[in-house]
């Protein structure tokens, strides 16, 4: 659960310029390329039922539509399972028809004689004309092509001209230049990769707000920097270096002249944010409505120690390092809140109510967070947001380790890796932080919905913990 620290609302160095706010925002695309993606499951689906229903009803009339029904029902599953992963609904079917449209034909192909070499062997073949099934084979062939073309238009309907979202961002470096891609001067927006500047970081993450991948023109000096931000960015991210052209590195590529060396990638695909999603939405809902006398409880239980305000809300750093405001249980006098987050709470605190003291060593205080789960500022596991002014020892979080930043690439969370293994309380000391920011990091290594409920489940084992203070 939680580390202690409270928030902060410390201004940060850079302010959002009126550049910035004038800068048009990209239009986000991934939820046009889901429409894109089931357009295509819809056209193929389409197709196999056409092709297969016209053969048959050509063949023997509506019996043999009724047959045919019957065979695509069988094809249908195999199809859909060898489409999705020989690339048949991807980025690149979308950018390509042709690609795309290869790409389902051989998966029809290979779908047929599974099926085909599978009635063999379970001897159910004879149960079927072997015509009709050729016929609906080749008509649902020709149907998937034509259904394929035509759903050109509709990509570029509601995608445009490109199917992703590409930034080029000059910041000293060479002048590059690629197709379709937008373009912002650094310096003009100013935007400066200081890593001990969170309002900078703020501010690059708000521009990066609806770009796919983003490509980072800079001085050599700076391109660790970027490289940084662009790892805690939740983006694909480039910078460019002109000696990858000479060296053929391994994870680059060029484009237009220019050596791109690839820094960074978002840690989950889509698929495996869907289903993160998917899960929170569900953990958070249920949790709600399970735990809402609880919920109801400790909040007649603070007004009526210490009155309003029940919620205590907080500005704290999210994914792609973007500021967002979270809530807790108050569990402080109005006058001992620390908004700059620089003093931990220590045991026995005094600025703690009698309440708040049962709240927090119980983490009953985090529960509003569920809220911002649903929200879709937090997911249920993740590493937990901190304050800005949060420091281990005398010195800032990212002033430790500058990786700290990088654990931003995945939305904070109720609980996490740190969490379970009891990490959490003061970071008294510069290995408090660099024990979590180390389980933050193999967090974001390697993501499965089976360690999410794992780490859940161990959660309980925590809640009552002798660091929660």
């Amino acid at each position: 659960m939680s580390d202690k620290a409270a928030s902060s609302t410390a201004k940060p160095r850079s302010s959002d310029a009126p550049s910035v706010a004038a800068f048009a925002q990209a239009r986000p695309l991934e939820r046009r390329r889901l429409q894109c993606y089931l357009a295509l499951v819809v056209a193929d689906i389409l197709a196999l039922f056409i092709g297969f229903g016209v053969s048959g009803y050509l063949y023997i009339g509506w019996h043999g539509v009724a047959q045919a029904g019957v065979l695509t029902q069988l094809l249908l599953p195999v199809f859909l399972t060898i489409a999705l992963y020989n690339g048949a609904y991807s980025i690149d079917a979308l950018r390509s028809a042709r690609r795309g449209a290869l790409r389902a034909l051989a998966a029809l192909m290979i779908s047929a004689a599974a099926v085909v070499f599978i009635a063999f062997y379970t001897k159910s073949s004879q149960e079927f004309s072997r015509f009709l099934f050729t016929a609906g084979v080749l008509l649902a062939l020709a149907t998937l092509a034509w259904l394929r073309a035509q759903a050109r238009s509709f990509i570029a309907w509601r995608c445009g001209a490109t199917v992703i979202n590409e930034l080029v961002i000059n910041d000293g470096g060479p002048i590059v230049d690629f197709a379709h891609a937008r373009h912002a001067d650094a310096r003009a927006l100013g935007l400066v990769p200081a890593l001990d500047d969170p309002g900078a970081l703020n501010r690059i993450g708000n521009l990066l707000a609806g770009i796919d991948r983003v490509v980072v023109s800079c001085t050599p000096e700076r391109r660790l920097a970027w490289a940084t931000i662009l790892k805690g960015a939740n983006i694909d991210g480039e910078v460019v270096d002109d000696a990858v052209v000479s060296l053929g590195a391994h994870g680059a590529r060029i484009v237009a002249g220019h050596g791109l060396l690839r820094v960074s990638i978002g840690p989950l695909g889509l698929r495996s944010r869907a289903m993160k999603r998917g899960f929170d939405v569900c953990a958070a809902v249920g949790g709600l409505i399970l735990l809402s006398p609880l919920l109801l409880l400790a909040t007649i239980a603070i007004l009526l120690e210490d009155g309003r305000p029940v919620l205590f809300v907080q500005r704290r750093v999210g994914r792609s390092n973007r500021f967002f405001s979270v809530y807790k249980f108050r569990s402080m006098r109005h006058t001992g809140n620390d908004q700059d987050g620089a003093r931990s709470t220590l045991r026995e605190d005094a600025r703690i109510t009698r309440v708040g003291a049962f709240v927090r060593r119980t983490s009953i205080d985090e529960l509003p967070q569920l809220i911002n789960v649903l929200k879709g500022e937090m997911s249920i596991v993740g590493p937990r947001p901190h304050a800005l002014g949060s420091q281990a020892g005398e010195k800032l979080f990212w002033e430790v380790d500058q990786r700290y930043w990088t654990r931003h690439a995945l939305k904070p969370g109720l609980t996490g890796l740190a969490q379970v293994r009891g990490l959490r309380g003061a970071t008294d000391l510069e290995t408090d932080l660099a024990q979590r920011l180390e389980a933050d990091l193999e967090y974001l290594d390697g993501w499965s919905l089976w360690r999410d409920l794992g780490i859940v489940l161990g959660t309980l084992r925590v809640l009552v913990h002798e660091r929660a203070y």
